[in-house]
């Protein structure tokens, strides 16, 4: 057993969702949004930490580390847990971080997410983004999604990512889950295969750069169902960051293939739990309406706002709504939803802001 399996059953089994491990400190991880120190580890030497992150990888892995100073992967561990792992250099020697995967992929119920979400493993095709900053549970909500679809429907669906996370079994669905680098050159190549490739649901790790956002818009116009994922707040600002991702005398076509091809975005955020024993997800969720395209080749994203609200009994709900229900249930304190919340005015009550 590598040495370095104590740390990752430590994490585990402590419900932390990282593992941090940098030259000069303790091990630490990440427990309900807070860094710990792990119980009686010493202090990392940069030879020890070397050797506890050589352990676990191949050969050419640890070759490109030494050449780059950058990795990244997958490790699993029989009986605990996948993680991402991701090895850096910085100013005091080594560092790494490791991203635990759980091996059993929770429902949209388990993770207590709106119901509604559900709807997007019932479409036959378009674009569907889940979107919000790092560590935020978007690979987790999609992975529950893609679930749903392996339980209820009888289809192919190719997954790009970069490293494979959640490792799905092949149950109705046939599964093509393929890495980058290792599987694959990269995003736009698999997904530009991905299209010939009779699938009929495509999830893309991370919407990187131009040609994959257009590959991906491409898809779904064909006929797939493609989920993607962004680092955005909210759904006005996805849908203008993907505008924005290209240049000024192509954005017009561009608000014409997502127009045609969105069908719905997930925005999420953590919330520390006011006992401070976990985290909530809040989520802002816009499904296609009949007058969505319009607002989208207009350019009105103002306009997203109103299209959420008059959409509540579908199961849309703004950002802020969802934060304001868990701060009225008791689940969040007034600092943490004020300092999460879009429109702060409304939770300066009672959050001890000057």
């Amino acid at each position: 057993m590598a040495k370095i399996d104590e740390l990752f059953r430590y994490c585990n089994d402590n419900e932390g969702s990282d593992l941090h491990l940098s030259a000069g400190l303790e091990p630490r991880i990440r427990l309900h949004g807070e860094l710990e120190p792990v119980v009686d580890w010493p202090i990392l030497t940069p030879e020890v930490l070397l050797a506890l992150m050589a352990e676990i990888t191949s050969e050419a892995q640890w070759r490109e580390y030494e050449e780059t100073n950058d990795l990244d992967f997958a490790y699993g561990l029989e009986g605990v847990a996948r993680f991402r792992c991701n090895f850096l250099g910085q100013e005091n020697g080594p560092a790494a971080v490791f991203r635990i995967i759980p091996q059993k992929i929770q429902s949209l119920e388990d993770l207590g997410l709106p119901p509604a979400i559900a709807k997007f493993a019932h479409l036959e095709q378009g674009l569907v983004l889940v979107t919000g900053p790092t560590g935020s549970g978007k690979s987790t909500t999609l992975a529950a999604i893609l679930d749903l679809i392996n339980s209820t429907y009888s289809r192919h669906i190719v997954t790009i990512e970069d490293p494979v996370e959640f490792v799905h079994p092949n149950r109705q669905c046939v599964f093509s889950q393929r890495e980058v680098g290792a599987d694959t050159e990269s995003f736009s190549a698999a997904l530009r295969a991905a299209i010939r490739q009779d699938a009929d649901v495509i999830l893309v790790g991370e919407m990187r750069d131009l040609e994959t956002i257009s590959l991906a818009m491409t898809a779904a116009e064909m006929g797939a169902l493609v989920f993607g994922t962004l680092h955005t707040n909210a759904a006005a600002a996805t849908i203008e960051r993907l505008v924005d991702s290209y240049p000024a005398d192509e954005q017009a076509q561009a608000r014409e293939s997502l127009a045609a091809s969105l069908a719905g975005i997930v925005s999420q955020l953590l919330l520390r739990t006011s006992d401070g024993d976990g985290r909530v997800a809040a989520t802002e969720v816009l499904f296609r309406t009949t007058g969505l395209p319009n607002i989208i080749r207009e350019g009105t994203t103002s306009m997203i706002r109103s299209v959420i609200q008059s959409g509540r009994g579908e199961g849309m709900q703004m950002m802020d709504d969802a934060i304001m229900q868990f701060l009225e249930q008791g689940k969040i304190t007034p600092r943490d939803a004020y300092l999460k919340a879009a429109e702060k005015s409304r939770f300066e009550a009672g959050a001890n802001v000057d």
